[in-house]
């Protein structure tokens, strides 16, 4: 109840967010997302239906009562002649036929096909709990990977802002020297150019990074046009281990609920198994039925009174249908453990090749962001020396190409890192914010 009014307290202040243009954290994201998730309120559903089923009357193990009630009115026409001599003849005589009755039974045995039954059905929801939590994850990965995406898009932006600066600086001092008679139009020309790309660039990039957001709505099922404002950084937790996230696939949800999925075909074979053994129900009941009639030698029949019997049902031949269900029921155990070992497979090799490049990845930080800080020394230096006529404008061009560069690699091999880091936890089942 408390989580419920937190997550209804986030979504009063979402609105009050898009309305101020507040910053969007992270916690906030993922609280908005799990509360209004499609996806997630379809496997609730799911474990709300296999919670109703997971019942003993289900499975058939209850008693069952019946009741019938049945009122016939008829005319009738009568020509009868009794061995006395006597005839009796008449025409359109009313006649009813009243029944009513209650009944009823109980299994005493089915060959334990109620038994592995309700088996099944707790089998299947804790299955679809299993579900619920694998598609939690699942929502936790993908709006942490398009929030980051966001912090990377939009750091991006910062790049480009920093070589924008040094082509304006750039340019005002072709401008300055221009005017001292100093330099030429086709420097100037050049300076103009660099600088008017460089503008495009940005304006491409607020489309890259407005889009993006609109994807982080979608998650967010939120409407695609509200305004958000993301203010982050991307932080790489750099203490994952390979061997551990290995020994906590076991933990895995998906490969949790597939074995799950190897035991109720499992116990679909023993119900399978249980239809061709005899099945014992004792039944009780009572019952009144009433029959009058205008003609005839009996105008009044009526009885009633209790019942009380056993019913014995024997399968002995049905064309090897129960035979040819059973087999086919094993063979289905054999593909579900099959698909069991294939995701544990996939699995496995995903978690090989995430740790692969999160590992590389981090390697790479140390230096990427060396080169990031030289290449931002080295456009200063270029700038620099440009003003005082030490270095051409095409030597300005290259160290800030080497400084976007830089940037953008640096800021990428961070979201690598960070999206590997996500999908390792996601495998391992141990994805928090």
């Amino acid at each position: 109840m408390k989580r419920i009014f937190f997550l209804s307290l986030l979504l009063v202040g979402f609105a009050h967010l898009v309305q101020a243009q507040e910053t969007l954290r992270l916690p906030d994201a993922v609280n908005i997302a799990l509360q209004n998730s499609l996806d997630l309120k379809i496997a609730k559903n799911r474990v709300l239906a296999d919670s109703i089923n997971d019942h003993i009357g289900v499975a058939g193990g209850l008693p069952l009562v019946t009741s019938t009630i049945a009122d016939n009115e008829q005319v009738t026409s009568v020509n009868q002649k009794l061995n006395t001599g006597t005839e009796i003849k008449k025409s359109n005589a009313a006649a009813n036929n009243f029944n009513a009755g209650i009944t009823g039974s109980i299994l005493l045995y089915n060959g334990g096909r109620v038994v592995a039954t309700k088996k099944r059905l707790g089998e299947q929801k804790l299955q679809s709990d299993q579900l619920l939590n694998a598609q939690v994850q699942n929502v936790l990965a993908d709006v942490m990977t398009a929030y980051y995406d966001i912090v990377r898009q939009q750091n991006y932006i910062k790049t480009i802002d920093t070589s924008i600066a040094a082509s304006k600086k750039q340019l005002d001092i072709v401008q300055i020297r221009q005017q001292a008679g100093l330099a030429n139009n086709a420097d100037l020309f050049q300076a103009q150019i660099d600088l008017n790309v460089l503008q495009q660039s940005r304006l491409a990039q607020e489309l890259v990074i407005g889009q993006a957001k609109t994807e982080l709505l979608r998650l967010l099922t939120l409407p695609g046009d509200s305004s958000i404002s993301i203010v982050d950084s991307i932080v790489v937790d750099p203490s994952l281990n390979l061997s551990a996230v290995l020994s906590s696939l076991n933990k895995n949800a998906d490969l949790q609920a597939a074995d799950k999925q190897v035991r109720i075909n499992e116990l679909i074979v023993k119900e399978t198994s249980a239809q061709r053994y005899p099945s014992i129900r004792a039944t009780t009941g009572y019952n009144f039925s009433r029959n009058q009639a205008a003609a005839g030698n009996i105008l009044l029949n009526q009885n009633y009174g209790p019942t009380v019997g056993v019913s014995i049902g024997i399968p002995i031949y049905n064309g090897s249908i129960f035979k040819r269900q059973q087999r086919v029921a094993g063979i289905n155990v054999q593909n579900a453990q099959l698909q069991k070992d294939i995701l544990y497979r996939d699995y496995s090799s995903q978690a090989i090749k995430q740790f692969q490049s999160y590992s590389n990845t981090i390697q790479q930080l140390d230096t990427a962001l060396q080169n990031y800080n030289l290449s931002q020394k080295l456009l200063n230096l270029a700038l620099l020396r440009f003003q005082y006529k030490q270095a051409t404008i095409l030597e300005v061009k290259s160290a800030q190409q080497s400084f976007e560069e830089s940037g953008f690699r640096l800021v990428n091999l961070r979201f690598a890192a960070k999206s590997a880091e996500i999908e390792l936890k996601r495998l391992s089942n141990t994805l928090t914010w």
